[in-house]
């Protein structure tokens, strides 16, 4: 049973107050973040077994290292506090330098990768596609017939995975009452609306109607995309989303903690930003990237896929998307993010990043609870940070 009164010592507020309709804001967002499944269904991502967590590695000495922002000189640690971060982990060739926890976050603690989820999916995706089950080039309805007659009716698996589906829908955060209001209530996000009917995502999914141009051409971010990846995965492989991501991601990988997935009410997947982990297991993701595909000796996504991942994608779909203003050499392909220098990320809202730099031989998994869910400043913010720590550690 919670102590009341130390929960609200701790946290400033009462746990009664953290509701579907205030989660994702601040004050309550900071314990919210860590502890979804108290309040939104979800389905366990089993991890490795027998294996434990090494001690935590002091990252004072780094926190303390200053570099320049904007001719502005600062510390790693005000860096963290300015973009209320929650945990980060730096890996450095392969091994662990540095571990932060802001109060009350420990080596256990799961916290919401919001659309870093993506990229995780992802990988999935590559797998099947390496075992011959799952051809990007084919049509969604092949594995989700429940979609033949939407907006992805024409749409591939490859439109799917790049954000090039013309969809009428518009990615609004704070917009209580459009698309993506919707979207969120069907994935149990938000609160159902009083009197109203509530939708599954697959409902939600198969009304999407398609946008005026062809799909294949601009990139527009839309997150229901993912959330169909997730389905076109389960379609192609005859499995539940989570129970393949434990046995061929999670497992191999060398996972330490179960994560999880929240789900509809119809135990659908929220795989376009539901996953909850630890810091130090997305680190290890970003690890086997940074290693072509492998973790631990073991192949997991082929390196072709990986490869493929961080290099290509279209440079003219997203130099004509508005993404261009914060990262102009960018590009995006397989739901990874190109910084057009050679490192590539995974980003959520609210300050969820998984940023790898090859030439650095560097891995940063980083966890926040920013106020908004997505700022242009805050990205280059974090990039500049990045930055920094690829030449510090």
């Amino acid at each position: 049973m919670v102590d009341a009164s130390a929960f609200k010592a701790t946290h400033g507020f009462e746990r009664s107050e953290v509701r579907l309709c205030n989660w994702r804001a601040a004050p309550w967002n900071v314990w919210a973040f860590r502890n979804v499944s108290e309040f939104i269904p979800t389905a366990r991502i089993a991890a490795a077994s027998g294996l434990t967590e090494e001690p935590v590695v002091d990252a004072g000495e780094l926190l303390r290292e200053t570099f320049l922002l904007n001719g502005r000189s600062i510390t790693v640690a005000e860096a963290l506090r300015e973009t209320s971060t929650d945990a980060m982990v730096v890996m450095k060739s392969g091994r662990i330098v540095a571990d932060f926890h802001a109060p009350d976050f420990t080596l256990q603690s799961r916290h919401i990768l919001f659309s870093v989820s993506k990229s995780v999916t992802s990988i999935i995706a590559g797998i099947l596609r390496d075992d011959g089950l799952l051809d990007f080039d084919e049509r969604v309805p092949c594995y989700v017939p429940e979609l033949e007659a939407s907006a992805y009716d024409d749409a591939r698996v490859c439109d799917v995975l790049d954000m090039r589906v013309n969809l009428d829908f518009e990615e609004i955060y704070h917009d209580r009452h459009g698309s993506h209001a919707r979207y969120r209530r069907a994935g149990l996000f938000d609160p159902p609306e009083p009197g109203g009917g509530m939708e599954t995502v697959v409902e939600f999914l198969a009304g999407l109607k398609k946008g005026k141009a062809d799909h294949g051409e601009a990139y527009q971010y839309a997150s229901p995309n993912s959330d169909v990846l997730g389905l076109v995965i389960q379609g192609a492989s005859g499995r539940r989303f989570p129970d393949l991501a434990s046995e061929r991601l999670f497992r191999p990988l060398g996972a330490r903690q179960d994560a999880y997935v929240t789900v509809d009410r119809a135990g659908t997947p929220r795989t376009g930003g539901g996953i909850n982990m630890t810091a130090r297991d997305l680190a290890r993701i970003g690890e086997m990237m940074r290693n072509g595909g492998t973790a631990d000796g073991n192949r997991i996504v082929s390196q072709n896929w990986v490869h493929e991942t961080v290099t290509g994608g279209s440079r003219k779909a997203w130099a004509e998307s508005a993404s261009v203003s914060w990262l102009p050499h960018g590009r995006y392909h397989n739901k990874w993010y190109q910084t057009g220098s050679g490192a590539f990320f995974a980003l959520g809202i609210h300050g969820q990043w998984l940023y790898i730099d090859p030439r650095a031989t560097m891995v940063v998994a980083k966890f926040s609870s920013q106020p908004d869910a997505i700022v242009d400043d805050a990205k280059d913010f974090n990039l500049a940070l990045f930055d920094a720590l690829a030449s510090i550690v």
